[in-house]
């Protein structure tokens, strides 16, 4: 379906040239979180701001650098937490890599995928859907995926704290 992956693609570069919530965050109260893929070099920079009493992602900021996947995922994934509770996020979080896991399994004959389709249940993933297309390309979901474990890595923190 050419058309539908010709949106997809302007999406993804809409992200890539005009990241959202692209900044820093003072340190504290803000958390800085950062990923690396050592594979391909890209970085993500995450400034995570929680509010402990009402559990929810007050503010969250992106920066870092990388390949167009990476820093698109991660501009989509900082619009799309940003006033979500911290249990919300989570559930964006697994919803998002149940999609590339689904995809990625299809593609390698694994299954249909039906076992991670409950994670999608309920959960709106907007402009995300457009990463749909990486699984075609298995080196690139790490790409795809690096902000999504690096939120869930800087969330982990902030709940040990």
């Amino acid at each position: 379906m050419p058309g539908l992956e010709d949106l997809y693609r302007e999406i993804i570069l809409d992200h890539y040239r005009a990241p959202r919530n692209r900044g820093e965050l003072p340190v504290p109260p803000a958390r800085k979180v950062e990923g690396f893929n050592p594979l391909c070099g890209d970085e993500v920079v995450l400034y995570l701001d929680l509010d402990a009493a009402s559990g929810e992602v007050r503010d969250l900021r992106i920066g870092g650098q990388g390949c167009s996947i990476s820093q698109a995922s991660m501009s989509m994934m900082s619009a799309e937490v940003k006033g979500k509770s911290v249990d919300g996020a989570r559930r964006l979080i697994r919803a998002f890599k149940a999609l590339m896991s689904i995809h990625e399994s299809k593609l390698e004959g694994d299954g249909d995928g039906a076992d991670l389709a409950a994670e999608l249940k309920g959960v709106r993933l907007g402009d995300l859907e457009a990463l749909q297309g990486v699984v075609k390309f298995p080196v690139r979901i790490k790409c795809a995926t690096l902000a999504w474990n690096t939120l869930q890595q800087g969330l982990d923190e902030a709940a040990a704290d």
